[in-house]
């Protein structure tokens, strides 16, 4: 699951806007995915004599905790020019970045409290949160964005400079319509488009495999339960997508799956036997000329080694036995089942040293190589 975070943003030394450019984009690669950005405000300095400061406020989905998100932006003030001196009070700084919100959750340990405790008698804060969550209620006060605006003891002048773009801007992923994205069992297919989709407000649509009766047994006894189990997840793979694609429109919606329903043929072909294969397939091919076609169809490839440490990490107790040999199988089949592609968009991204979770790097990285697919 991943979390809301609302940081605050300023500099008043040197190119002050470069600086809050930068630290925008430095947050997105290291720390969270900023999903939105407010204009960017000058206000005087704010408890010291200074040149006046640049503000923005960005809200930021990460895995992350409190804690982590307090080391990880500190690291970026230093890296960005911050120095941090012994004097006590306020002082002129390169850049600045605050925790504002966390979840709207009240958080308090020795070198943190969340809220801020001094959001309330900030304007700079106030109104470009306002930009960003026109909705924000005080966790602790609950007074709207609008009441602590007008409550706030700071009368103090701020003005607007201009617009700030967000990262996301960049990566127009909208104009895929429909995206499935693939890979074998443990690749992270699922987390992957729940991040997407929440990070870019898609639609989304999540195979409900923990629902099928025969997946336990299938792993206990393959021979016997491989068809009843191929020919249930087909059933419910083709009702799922009829009913949950007529809910949205391909033209105007931008969805994210974490299946296309051909991985149906695709496990059939390694768990049935050959006259079980081709029984099945003729029932496939009368459902699949009536399914959507993805507009990018992604695989995320892991090497068996990784697929079976995901597995583990997991802990599903009728996973843990899979043996090397049948992911082997299955990611050969999806292999073979791209290569035969001719009118498919397809993106194979490599995964196997990747951490899309732990590592906004590696997230940021899948986003690029999708970017790359999108039509000029």
């Amino acid at each position: 699951m991943q979390h809301q975070v609302i940081l605050s943003i300023g500099s008043n030394q040197g190119d002050k806007l470069a600086a809050i450019e930068q630290c925008i984009e430095v947050l997105h690669m290291q720390v969270g995915t900023v999903v939105k950005v407010s204009r960017l405000y000058e206000t005087p300095s704010w408890g010291f004599e200074s040149d006046a400061f640049y503000n923005c406020v960005v809200l930021m989905h990460t895995q992350k905790t409190p804690a982590k998100i307090l080391a990880e932006i500190l690291k970026v003030e230093k890296r960005l020019g911050r120095i941090r001196t012994a004097q006590s009070g306020y002082e002129a700084r390169a850049i600045d970045i605050d925790i504002i919100d966390f979840d709207g959750t009240f958080v308090k340990t020795a070198n943190l409290q969340i809220p801020h405790p001094q959001m309330e008698n900030r304007l700079f804060v106030l109104v470009p949160l306002k930009d960003v969550k026109p909705d924000f209620a005080h966790p602790q006060s609950k007074k709207s964005i609008g009441d602590l605006i007008r409550e706030s003891v700071d009368k103090s002048d701020c003005k607007f400079i201009g617009k700030l773009k967000s990262p996301l801007s960049k990566l127009p992923l909208e104009q895929f319509n429909y995206i499935a994205i693939e890979g074998n069992i443990g690749a992270g297919k699922t987390t992957l488009a729940n991040k997407i989709a929440d990070d870019f407000n898609a639609k989304s649509i999540f195979e409900r495999f923990a629902d099928n009766p025969f997946l336990p047994k299938f792993y206990k006894d393959q021979s016997r339960y491989a068809f009843p189990l191929e020919m249930s997840f087909l059933a419910d793979r083709y009702q799922q997508l009829s009913d949950d694609l007529a809910q949205f429109d391909l033209f105007k919606d931008f969805i994210v799956a974490d299946y296309h329903i051909f991985k149906s043929l695709i496990f059939a072909k390694v768990t049935l036997t050959d006259d079980e294969y081709r029984l099945y397939r003729k029932l496939f091919e009368i459902i699949y000329k009536e399914m959507p076609k993805p507009d990018l169809y992604i695989y995320l490839y892991q090497n068996t080694e990784r697929l079976l440490a995901n597995i583990k990490r997991r802990g599903r107790t009728y996973e843990q036995e899979i043996p090397a040999e049948y992911l082997d199988k299955i990611n050969r089949g999806y292999l073979d089942y791209i290569k035969s592609q001719t009118d498919l968009n397809v993106l194979v991204i490599d995964v196997s040293d990747k951490d899309f979770v732990k590592s906004q790097e590696d997230y940021v990285f899948i986003l690029e190589q999708i970017r790359n697919k999108i039509p000029q």
